[in-house]
């Protein structure tokens, strides 16, 4: 706040300042008052301070309570009185006093309660921010309204006493109405998860008494309306996917006699909170039709009809069983009288008082999404989880869980840099693999449970075929795929075996997007960025982000992975997200047993990724793959945050080629090709033989990995 910009009435902060334009920076009658209620006390209760001794506390000394320091303040006010004038000291002491509810200074705190700048505030509202010094939590205007107004008064009183302003001037300032704001709690509604991770990195580097009581100014990445968008797409996925999983039951069961005492109790809340249309409300079934297929559910006083079209989903939980095979074809199969069920209040019926309801379910499955800014690394978007007042674990980061197939573009990676290229043939066959020490044998299978024989390492990603990886990993060797990893920005541990081929390692969402963003990057690893600045009361810059950009891969290897991961978008497991209709490129995830599901793509703007699952780690149900569970997260979440953007490509780095080549055999094509494809490949990696005719006896050499 500018001195130009203190209003009068804060300049006479009666309250608390009485003397302060007579005294020379010491207030002696207010020290002898405290040395004397100190002593009667027998500890040090009270400082007699005055406004000058506290700017000096503030900025020069250390906090604790002696009399040493107190001899030192009152020095050093004497002095500051002296080489200052009155009207900067209060201006310094203005832009420093806490006000309560993380405001430091009366600009803060005038936006904090009043959602204006202290320039704007009248005398009722000075008259608020002066009463709080003393005691900032007791004389909140959000926590304690009616002492805030006492306190307001006796400010009011204190000035007409000092002459800063009439009786009729105070009265108006009592009878004018407060517009307190609503104070947003950011820290649940808005950000928890990404507020809760800078928390807990200040307390860490810099200490408690730092985080709580310094003033510290942070400035985060994050985006307040990508993160609502986050929320919205979570909470969609999440109630979509539970539908999905059954109808767990009611939330209780009441006998007939109970019904009444509880409707009226619904009654009694909607009369604070009224119900409307798109509200979920509880409600009690009071009759069940199979004759017409519907139910009459009690919500208060009020009354609504549920179809049995909007309960065709509700069917006992099955992991084993997908969904699409098992449906509701009767109420009575899901509701009996007396259930408490949760309902969506749909909209009116037509000349009648029943409101047309859906049945709906508290998903259990958790989820959460990461977005990192490709070009600077800043993480725009962190949510842990769904709702963070009932779990504050943060899945996106603390959590480690296996990737599944969204493992793979590092090892494919890791294989573009031995020499594969996207035209390699690797055979998709039955492998087995013995353990004579543990007396155990492991034989690896694809999703699908087939084999596909030849195939190119392009197909082989698309459609995530878990054996051609395995034979990948096998020859390239797990040491280095796991070195590989490492520069990637993945740094949990990982098996030294080669079931990492399958994500069978945990790691956090945050690692697994940093790796991706790599090959966004053309190579180049950045590190994630949350707080970009911190500045402390005085305005040092305590830290403060700037981009740190290292070559990590050849950006060849970068562009080709991210090619071969359009791929996986436009023909292979990653599908669903072409409806985003620009460049994309990503991969999915799914555990062997269903346990997690992972989406994680990147545009040239963004690097996105989503997991779902259970926190106990339960299956998430036949079928519920990366594609179905996660990817439709991904997708409506990027929509948004892509809607108003330009479409922009992947840029093509020097040093990749093009060629057309069999999409068969990966060589170079011939007139009866069935099929040619063109094909990116790191210059002087393309191949030089012509694929056979099929009349041709002799295969050509090397046609297939040798030993593959």
């Amino acid at each position: 706040m500018l001195k130009k910009s203190i209003p009068l009435c804060l300049k006479n902060l009666a309250s608390s300042a009485a003397r302060f334009f007579k005294h020379k920076g010491i207030d002696f009658l207010s020290i002898i008052r405290a040395y004397f209620k100190n002593i009667e006390a027998g500890a040090i209760v009270q400082g007699g301070s005055t406004i000058t001794q506290q700017v000096t506390k503030s900025f020069l000394l250390t906090p604790e309570k002696n009399y040493t320091r107190k001899i030192k303040e009152v020095i050093l006010a004497y002095r500051i009185d002296k080489k200052f004038t009155k009207e900067e000291i209060l201006f310094l002491y203005l832009n420093q006093i806490y006000l309560g509810h993380g405001a430091y200074g009366v600009e803060a705190a005038s936006e904090n309660y009043f959602g204006k700048s202290a320039k704007d505030l009248n005398l009722a509202e000075c008259a608020i921010l002066a009463g709080l010094p003393q005691a900032p939590s007791r004389y909140s205007p959000f926590r304690n309204p009616e002492k805030a107004k006492q306190r307001q008064i006796y400010v009011l009183n204190r000035m007409i006493a000092e002459g800063y302003i009439t009786n009729i001037q105070a009265t108006e300032a009592i009878n004018t109405k407060l517009d307190i704001k609503p104070r947003c709690n950011w820290y649940i509604e808005k950000v928890p998860f990404y507020t809760e991770h800078i928390r807990r990195y200040i307390e860490k580097k810099y200490g408690p008494d730092a985080l709580y009581n310094d003033g510290l100014k942070i400035y985060t990445a994050v985006n307040i309306e990508m993160q609502k968008a986050a929320m919205k797409e979570i909470e969609k996925g999440l109630k979509a996917l539970d539908k999905r999983q059954g109808y767990r039951g009611p939330l209780k069961h009441l006998a007939e006699e109970e019904i009444e005492a509880f409707s009226k109790e619904l009654q009694e809340d909607f009369e604070k909170n009224p119900i409307e249309e798109g509200k979920i409300v509880n409600g009690v079934v009071i009759e069940v039709n199979d004759t017409n297929d519907t139910a009459i559910i009690r919500i208060g006083n009020a009354q609504g009809i549920i179809n049995i079209n909007s309960m065709r989903w509700a069917r006992k939980p099955d992991p084993e069983v997908p969904y699409y095979e098992t449906r509701v074809e009767h109420p009575r199969e899901v509701l009996d009288i007396g259930d408490v069920i949760l309902v969506k209040l749909k909209n009116k019926i037509t000349d009648s008082d029943l409101w047309e309801l859906e049945l709906e379910q508290e998903p259990n499955t958790q989820a959460a999404l990461l977005s990192i800014e490709a070009e600077t690394g800043h993480v725009k978007v962190m949510l842990g989880g769904r709702d963070f007042r009932e779990s504050q674990f943060n899945r996106a980061i603390q959590s480690k869980r296996q990737p599944g197939s969204a493992f793979k573009p590092i090892i494919y990676a890791a294989a573009i840099d031995k020499g594969y290229t996207p035209a390699s043939v690797i055979i998709d066959s039955s492998i087995v693999f013995e353990d004579t020490e543990h007396n155990f044998t492991w034989k690896p299978k694809n999703y699908e449970e087939k084999f596909h024989g030849p195939t190119l390492l392009r197909d082989a990603i698309a459609k995530s075929r878990n054996v051609v990886t395995i034979k990948i990993l096998k020859d390239i060797g797990i040491d280095y795929v796991i070195d590989y990893a490492r520069k990637l920005g993945i740094t949990s541990n990982l098996s030294r075996d080669l079931s990492i081929a399958l994500g069978s390692s945990g790691m956090s969402l945050l690692e697994i997007v940093t790796a991706y963003s790599v090959f966004a990057n053309l190579g180049y690893f950045i590190e994630p960025v949350f707080i970009t600045k911190i500045i402390d009361r005085n305005g040092n810059v305590l830290e403060e982000a700037n981009i740190k950009r290292k070559k990590v891969i050849d950006q060849s290897t970068a562009y080709i992975i991210t090619s071969l991961l359009e791929g996986v978008v436009k023909y292979g497991t990653g599908r669903r997200v072409q409806e985003l209709n620009r460049p994309v490129a990503g991969k999915t995830g799914t555990t062997n047993n269903l346990h997690d599901a992972w989406f994680v793509g990147f545009t040239p703007r963004y690097i996105t990724g989503t997991w779902v699952g259970f926190d106990d780690e339960s299956s998430l149900g036949k079928g519920e793959t990366g594609s179905r569970a996660a990817s439709p997260i991904w997708l409506g979440f990027m929509k948004y945050v892509l809607a108003d953007k330009p479409v922009k490509v992947f840029h093509i780095p020097e040093g990749v080629v093009f060629s057309k080549i069999d999409a068969e055999t990966g060589l170079l094509p011939i007139p009866e090709s069935k099929k040619t494809i063109f094909e990116c490949f790191k210059e002087g990696t393309i191949p030089t033989e012509y694929t056979k005719r099929p009349d041709s006896i002799n295969e050509p050499e090397n046609f297939f990995k040798s030993g593959m």
